[in-house]
């Protein structure tokens, strides 16, 4: 166990976060209407005869009929959707797969998740009332990271960008204890125990897929968690888990190609294992709303124009690859008549850029960003000065920065997250909402280059 006040090395870092935090910085926890509709769909009576069914399931049975669920209801629209939330009652299993996909969409809930005995988060009744915006944190809360192991780099800047929105707040604050997992499933088991027999009563960690899956496969967990990544299998009641996936940016992707009435879509890729996942998201979300990938091909062929031609056309370019390899398609994209396309990346565009006279060829390509780097958001300074004073908040570690940074609000706004229908964090990656499974649905902000400089996308940002 390594706690805060017995790490003196740590001491500097702690000074230096609390100095630059914005001293009364809070997150919000805002509202938006709703609308009361009715109708009914065959679509519908088909996803709840396998929702219903869908609790009796466990593993890749489970997994499976979950995806069928949601390739039914992607197939509502926005409208015949919201009908059908407002129709079903409270309690029917369907609800909150017909909730989620409200939420994926931006539009409102009619009413909160279903807390069902398969998911249900409940604060310790000993911590003091919430306050008006919803803030209320843990007594005492176990970070567990791994702070040796060949994930403490992954981990330092993610440790650093909680400690910010720790020391950033003026009210009530936990006692805070951080538990090194040494980035192990067995340490990760061991970090847990300890923590919930020292009285904490909830925990933020770990931060490994694999730790993720060991925790989560425990037979009880009786304090709950914030867990920093997906795991193999749903989150336990009560149990939370958040993450900076590649398959997040895939569905982002989608979702905002769909919304520009995009069908038919082109994809390149890297050879690494973050660019094909992304592309397999993308894949199935296209796929579940009626669109498709047209072509999945690797960044370095030479010839787009057969591809482009295709029967049907295409609509939009998705580029799962870093910026220097981006640099080198884009002429391709315009040999092939692709230049007037949408184009779409993931984050990883930013990899390998820096010098506008270089970069100007990117511009206008989008890409899904952190909300603190791209136009900053309450409660952190300018993430220029930040990164200024604090190696963890330089470059691609800035993200996981902010991705900490959000663990802290996520610990503090969870009870209000999880209990209304209405509510969500503008947080440093992104605009935060917890579904009725125990998944934090994180909707990024967007950016762009224009004259070679990375900038936000005013217009891209959807609550």
């Amino acid at each position: 166990m390594n706690q805060s006040k017995n790490r003196p090395a740590m001491t500097w870092m702690f000074s230096l976060l609390a100095a630059t935090a914005v001293l009364g910085g809070c997150a919000t926890v805002e509202t938006r209407p709703t609308a009361a509709v009715n109708a009914s769909n065959p679509l519908v009576a088909q996803a709840g005869h396998l929702a219903r069914n869908n609790a009796d399931l466990s593993g890749a049975q489970r997994t499976e009929n979950e995806r069928q669920i949601e390739r039914l209801l992607s197939q509502l629209d926005n409208a015949a959707l919201a009908r059908e939330a407002e129709a079903l009652p409270v309690g029917d299993p369907l609800y909150n797969f017909v909730g989620r996909q409200l939420m994926q969409r931006g539009l409102p809930l009619p009413r909160p998740f279903d807390q069902t005995s398969n998911w249900r988060y409940q604060a310790s009744a000993q911590r003091p009332p919430a306050d008006s915006d919803g803030y209320r944190p843990p007594l005492k809360l176990a970070v567990l990271l791994p702070l040796s192991g060949s994930l403490a780099t992954a981990a330092a800047p993610v440790r650093d960008g909680l400690l910010a929105g720790y020391y950033g707040e003026t009210r009530r604050r936990p006692e805070i204890i951080f538990y090194d997992t040494n980035g192990t499933a067995g340490g990760t088991l061991a970090a847990y125990d300890k923590a919930a027999a020292e009285g904490n009563d909830f925990m933020v960690g770990p931060l490994g897929r694999d730790e993720v899956s060991a925790l989560f496969g425990k037979d009880a967990l009786p304090v709950p968690v914030l867990a920093l990544n997906r795991g193999n299998v749903a989150p336990p009641s009560g149990t939370v888990s958040f993450s900076l996936t590649p398959e997040d940016e895939g569905v982002a992707a989608a979702d905002y190609l769909l919304e520009r009435k995009a069908l038919r879509v082109l994809a390149i890729g890297g050879g690494d294992d973050s660019q094909r996942r992304a592309i397999a998201a993308l894949k199935e979300r296209l796929g579940a709303r009626g669109a498709q990938v047209t072509d999945t091909i690797g960044e370095g062929t030479a010839d787009l124009a057969p591809f482009a031609s295709k029967e049907g056309g295409i609509d939009a370019v998705f580029l799962a690859v870093k910026g220097s390899a981006a640099r080198g398609l884009i002429p391709k994209l315009a040999l092939a008549g692709l230049a007037d396309k949408p184009r779409v990346a993931t984050s990883q565009l930013l990899s390998g850029t820096g010098k506008p006279e270089q970069d100007r060829v990117l511009d206008g390509i989008a890409f899904p960003s952190e909300s603190w780097t791209s136009g900053g958001v309450r409660g952190l300074p300018p993430a220029p000065g930040v990164a200024a004073g604090l190696p963890t908040a330089r470059g691609p570690a800035a993200r996981l920065f902010a991705f900490g940074y959000d663990a802290w609000l996520l610990s503090a706004y969870l009870e209000r997250l999880a209990g209304r229908s209405d509510a969500f964090v503008a947080g440093a990656t992104g605009v935060l909402r917890v579904d009725g499974f125990g998944s934090v649905l994180r909707t990024p902000a967007w950016s762009t280059f224009s004259s070679g400089v990375a900038v936000p996308l005013a217009d891209a940002s959807r609550r």
